[in-house]
């Protein structure tokens, strides 16, 4: 069995009406761990388990960070998150509490990736937060799971951080023989390196992030979700950080989920009204997020 669960796909009535079209939504945010991160690093993380690994080491204060923990626990392996400074109080928590070693390090995911790289030893499995196709692999499931329903989308919504979850889904796309499916990649105005990427034509790495919504936070997507996006059928999204909060707030009224801004820049396209017009059916992944609470979304609504 794997680590991950499979998730409902739900037409939300709510963000329908709003939408002025039937709104699917896959729930991953109903993941063990949170967020659909477990579906990829679980993948990975029993890979490398079956390969000899005594140990996993992860560089993410978030949802990858979690999987992993999680996976860890689960499979009966140490793990070492190494974590940057910015990372929440919250999160220290969740991942100590899955029985993690976590490292402080570095003032960006960077410096803490750099670190995590230094610890890796011949025995010890280093779990990427999004650049890996044993990841991609994983997130593919989510689209094998909507396929077997035999519910085919006109779009799938999805936000994109460092573009593993876009990768997995258009994998998925492919593998179930939906190459004519698009999907809509939403980032945050301050973190938009794929929107970035494909307006190039080839990968950028951004100066800084600018987004209350860390997970996000990627300066570079990694090569394959820009290869992707240039072979597969995706339009690129830019919303404020606001829509997203405002979207997450909406949602937990709506839904009685809490997501993270990450998710909730997705989210905001079925809110705006308009921005979905012209399609029948549109998939949303509630891709989650663990360390979200609902005074600190209240409090960055205050400051935007």
């Amino acid at each position: 069995m794997p680590l991950h669960i499979a998730t409902p796909l739900l037409e939300s009535r709510p963000l329908s009406v709003n939408a002025h079209t039937a709104i699917w939504l896959k729930m991953d945010a109903l993941q063990p761990c949170g967020s659909f991160k477990l579906r990829g690093v679980g993948h990975a993380c029993e890979t490398h388990h079956g390969r000899g690994a005594q140990r996993f080491i992860s560089s993410s204060g978030g949802n990858a960070g979690l999987a992993v923990a999680y996976a860890g626990r689960k499979l009966g392996l140490p793990v070492t998150v190494v974590v940057p400074a910015t990372t929440t109080a919250r999160a220290i928590e969740l991942l100590k509490l899955e029985g993690a070693e976590v490292i402080v390090h570095g003032a960006s995911w960077q410096e803490a990736n750099q670190l995590a790289q230094t610890l890796v030893s011949p025995t010890d499995a280093f779990i990427h937060p999004f650049d890996d196709p044993l990841l991609w692999a994983g997130h593919a499931s989510m689209i094998d799971e909507v396929a077997q329903t035999a519910f085919k989308p006109d779009a799938v919504v999805l936000s994109v951080g460092g573009g593993g979850l876009l990768c997995g889904v258009v994998e998925g796309l492919q593998r179930n023989g939906w190459h004519d499916v698009p999907v809509i990649a939403v980032e945050t105005h301050g973190a938009g390196s794929l929107h970035a990427a494909i307006n190039a034509g080839k990968p950028v790495e951004l100066e800084r992030i600018d987004s209350i919504a860390t997970s996000l936070g990627a300066k570079r997507v990694c090569d394959q979700a820009l290869a992707y996006a240039q072979q597969h059928p995706v339009s690129s999204v830019l919303v404020s950080d606001l829509a997203a909060l405002d979207a997450c707030e909406r949602f937990l009224n709506d839904h009685r989920v809490l997501v993270e801004p990450a998710c909730g820049a997705a989210l905001a396209l079925a809110y705006d009204g308009a921005a979905l017009a012209g399609y029948a059916q549109v998939m949303m992944v509630v891709c989650g997020g663990a360390t979200a609470t609902l005074p600190q979304i209240q409090e960055w609504k205050r400051t935007r």
